[in-house]
Protein backbone atom coordinates (compact mmCIF):
# COMPACT_ATOMS: atom_id res chain seq x y z
CA UNK A 1 0.00 0.00 0.00
CA UNK A 2 1.42 3.38 -1.08
CA UNK A 3 0.47 5.40 2.30
CA UNK A 4 0.77 5.42 5.61
CA UNK A 5 -2.20 5.87 6.86
CA UNK A 6 -3.04 1.85 7.01
CA UNK A 7 0.38 1.44 8.36
CA UNK A 8 -0.79 3.81 11.24
CA UNK A 9 -4.22 1.97 11.61
CA UNK A 10 -2.60 -1.61 11.68
CA UNK A 11 -0.43 -0.12 14.06
CA UNK A 12 -3.23 1.40 16.87
CA UNK A 13 -5.92 -1.03 16.02
CA UNK A 14 -9.71 -0.65 17.19
CA UNK A 15 -8.99 1.01 20.21
CA UNK A 16 -6.73 3.65 18.26
CA UNK A 17 -9.15 4.43 15.36
CA UNK A 18 -12.05 4.47 18.30
CA UNK A 19 -10.29 7.32 20.36
CA UNK A 20 -9.12 9.34 17.31
CA UNK A 21 -12.87 9.35 16.10
CA UNK A 22 -14.32 10.37 19.41
CA UNK A 23 -11.02 13.24 20.04
CA UNK A 24 -11.78 14.94 16.52
CA UNK A 25 -16.11 14.95 17.59
CA UNK A 26 -15.08 15.66 21.14
CA UNK A 27 -12.53 18.07 21.79
CA UNK A 28 -10.95 21.41 20.54
CA UNK A 29 -7.52 20.12 19.90
CA UNK A 30 -8.92 17.20 17.66
CA UNK A 31 -10.28 19.22 14.57
CA UNK A 32 -6.79 18.35 13.08
CA UNK A 33 -7.42 14.44 12.92
CA UNK A 34 -8.31 12.80 9.62
CA UNK A 35 -11.68 11.73 10.77
CA UNK A 36 -12.90 11.02 7.01
CA UNK A 37 -9.83 9.10 5.24
CA UNK A 38 -9.26 7.44 8.90
CA UNK A 39 -13.21 5.82 8.43
CA UNK A 40 -12.70 5.49 4.80
CA UNK A 41 -9.22 3.58 5.03
CA UNK A 42 -10.00 1.47 8.05
CA UNK A 43 -13.10 0.03 5.85
CA UNK A 44 -11.04 -1.16 2.69
CA UNK A 45 -8.78 -2.71 5.85
CA UNK A 46 -11.84 -4.49 6.80
CA UNK A 47 -12.29 -5.58 3.73
CA UNK A 48 -8.93 -7.07 2.84
CA UNK A 49 -9.75 -9.39 6.57
CA UNK A 50 -7.47 -7.13 8.55
CA UNK A 51 -10.08 -5.32 10.47
CA UNK A 52 -13.98 -6.73 11.53
CA UNK A 53 -16.09 -4.08 9.82
CA UNK A 54 -19.20 -4.68 12.53
CA UNK A 55 -16.90 -4.02 15.58
CA UNK A 56 -15.38 -1.41 13.57
CA UNK A 57 -18.27 0.80 13.00
CA UNK A 58 -19.89 -0.02 16.39
CA UNK A 59 -16.66 1.51 18.03
CA UNK A 60 -16.67 4.38 15.65
CA UNK A 61 -19.84 5.30 15.91
CA UNK A 62 -20.00 4.86 20.07
CA UNK A 63 -16.62 7.11 19.91
CA UNK A 64 -18.34 9.77 17.41
CA UNK A 65 -21.68 10.08 19.56
CA UNK A 66 -19.70 10.31 22.88
CA UNK A 67 -17.05 12.76 21.50
CA UNK A 68 -20.07 15.49 20.25
CA UNK A 69 -21.74 14.98 23.70
CA UNK A 70 -18.66 15.88 25.15
CA UNK A 71 -18.40 18.93 22.55
CA UNK A 72 -21.93 20.01 23.68
CA UNK A 73 -20.73 19.82 27.45
CA UNK A 74 -17.84 21.71 27.01
CA UNK A 75 -20.05 24.65 24.98
CA UNK A 76 -22.69 24.32 27.63
CA UNK A 77 -20.30 24.73 30.46
CA UNK A 78 -17.69 27.28 29.50
CA UNK A 79 -20.03 29.38 26.56
CA UNK A 80 -18.63 32.73 25.94
CA UNK A 81 -15.50 32.20 27.56
CA UNK A 82 -14.49 30.26 24.77
CA UNK A 83 -14.36 33.76 22.81
CA UNK A 84 -12.08 34.96 25.59
CA UNK A 85 -9.13 31.71 25.06
CA UNK A 86 -6.37 33.12 23.35
CA UNK A 87 -5.86 31.57 19.98
CA UNK A 88 -3.01 29.31 19.89
CA UNK A 89 -1.55 26.84 16.91
CA UNK A 90 -4.53 24.38 18.22
CA UNK A 91 -6.77 26.70 18.85
CA UNK A 92 -8.70 29.19 16.84
CA UNK A 93 -11.75 31.63 17.64
CA UNK A 94 -12.48 31.91 13.94
CA UNK A 95 -13.33 27.89 13.64
CA UNK A 96 -15.82 28.42 16.75
CA UNK A 97 -17.16 31.86 14.94
CA UNK A 98 -17.52 29.59 11.34
CA UNK A 99 -19.22 26.63 13.20
CA UNK A 100 -21.70 29.26 15.28
CA UNK A 101 -22.80 30.67 11.47
CA UNK A 102 -23.16 27.71 9.97
CA UNK A 103 -25.11 26.31 13.08
CA UNK A 104 -27.36 29.44 13.10
CA UNK A 105 -27.99 29.18 8.83
CA UNK A 106 -28.60 25.20 9.22
CA UNK A 107 -29.74 25.16 13.11
CA UNK A 108 -30.03 21.51 14.59
CA UNK A 109 -29.84 19.63 10.97
CA UNK A 110 -25.82 21.43 10.91
CA UNK A 111 -25.17 18.69 13.52
CA UNK A 112 -25.51 16.23 10.99
CA UNK A 113 -24.41 18.59 7.90
CA UNK A 114 -21.45 18.86 10.22
CA UNK A 115 -20.65 15.35 10.52
CA UNK A 116 -19.26 15.32 6.44
CA UNK A 117 -17.05 18.52 6.87
CA UNK A 118 -14.09 18.59 8.63
CA UNK A 119 -12.96 21.55 11.58
CA UNK A 120 -17.00 22.02 11.23
CA UNK A 121 -17.61 18.67 12.88
CA UNK A 122 -15.81 19.54 15.68
CA UNK A 123 -17.14 23.35 16.45
CA UNK A 124 -21.14 22.64 15.81
CA UNK A 125 -21.51 20.30 19.37
CA UNK A 126 -19.95 23.33 20.81
CA UNK A 127 -22.16 25.76 19.71
CA UNK A 128 -25.02 23.88 19.67
CA UNK A 129 -23.95 23.66 23.47
CA UNK A 130 -23.11 27.08 24.23
CA UNK A 131 -26.90 27.83 22.33
CA UNK A 132 -28.11 25.78 25.03
CA UNK A 133 -29.93 23.56 22.35
CA UNK A 134 -32.56 20.98 23.88
CA UNK A 135 -30.53 18.25 24.75
CA UNK A 136 -32.98 15.72 23.65
CA UNK A 137 -33.20 17.06 20.01
CA UNK A 138 -29.21 17.49 19.86
CA UNK A 139 -29.16 13.70 21.05
CA UNK A 140 -31.59 13.14 18.18
CA UNK A 141 -29.33 14.83 15.47
CA UNK A 142 -26.22 13.53 16.68
CA UNK A 143 -27.26 10.13 16.70
CA UNK A 144 -28.29 10.24 13.20
CA UNK A 145 -25.34 11.95 12.33
CA UNK A 146 -22.68 9.99 13.97
CA UNK A 147 -24.37 6.73 12.39
CA UNK A 148 -24.80 7.95 8.48
CA UNK A 149 -20.91 9.32 8.95
CA UNK A 150 -19.51 6.27 10.27
CA UNK A 151 -21.18 3.69 8.94
CA UNK A 152 -21.71 5.82 5.29
CA UNK A 153 -17.42 5.80 4.98
CA UNK A 154 -16.16 2.63 6.39
CA UNK A 155 -18.75 0.81 4.15
CA UNK A 156 -17.37 3.31 1.18
CA UNK A 157 -13.84 2.00 2.04
CA UNK A 158 -15.17 -1.71 2.48
CA UNK A 159 -17.05 -2.29 -0.91
CA UNK A 160 -14.72 -0.58 -2.70
CA UNK A 161 -11.89 -2.31 -1.38
CA UNK A 162 -14.22 -5.62 -1.86
CA UNK A 163 -15.21 -4.56 -5.59
CA UNK A 164 -12.32 -3.11 -7.38
CA UNK A 165 -9.59 -5.53 -8.03
CA UNK A 166 -5.94 -4.53 -6.87
CA UNK A 167 -7.77 -1.52 -5.61
CA UNK A 168 -4.23 -1.46 -3.22
CA UNK A 169 -2.70 0.60 -6.01
CA UNK A 170 -4.87 3.23 -5.95
CA UNK A 171 -6.06 3.68 -2.24
CA UNK A 172 -3.75 6.65 -2.26
CA UNK A 173 -5.67 8.52 -4.87
CA UNK A 174 -9.29 7.43 -3.37
CA UNK A 175 -8.40 8.70 -0.01
CA UNK A 176 -7.06 12.27 -1.46
CA UNK A 177 -10.92 12.23 -3.21
CA UNK A 178 -12.50 11.68 0.04
CA UNK A 179 -10.59 14.36 1.93
CA UNK A 180 -10.78 16.82 -1.01
CA UNK A 181 -14.98 16.17 -1.38
CA UNK A 182 -15.22 16.30 2.57
CA UNK A 183 -13.15 19.52 2.69
CA UNK A 184 -15.61 21.31 -0.31
CA UNK A 185 -18.60 21.69 1.56
CA UNK A 186 -16.63 23.90 4.23
CA UNK A 187 -14.99 25.69 1.49
CA UNK A 188 -17.87 26.83 -0.58
CA UNK A 189 -19.51 27.73 2.87
CA UNK A 190 -16.73 29.94 4.02
CA UNK A 191 -16.36 31.17 -0.22
CA UNK A 192 -20.03 32.10 0.17
CA UNK A 193 -20.11 33.74 3.17
CA UNK A 194 -16.87 35.94 2.39
CA UNK A 195 -19.10 36.50 -1.08
CA UNK A 196 -21.95 38.24 1.12
CA UNK A 197 -19.41 39.65 3.37
CA UNK A 198 -18.40 41.37 0.33
CA UNK A 199 -21.41 42.41 -1.02
CA UNK A 200 -24.30 43.18 1.23
CA UNK A 201 -27.71 43.01 0.45
CA UNK A 202 -29.25 46.35 -0.50
CA UNK A 203 -32.42 47.02 1.83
Amino acid sequence: MHTDLPTLIQSIGYLGVWAMIFAESGLLIGFFLPGDSLLFTAGFLASQDLLNPWMLITGAAIGAVLGDNVGYATGRRLGPRLFRRPDSWLFHKDNLVKAQHFFERHGGKALILARFMPVIRTFAPITAGMGKMHYPTFMTYNLVGGLLWTIGLTLLGFFLGSLIPDVDHYLLPIVAVIVVVSVAPSGFHLWQARRAKGHPRKR
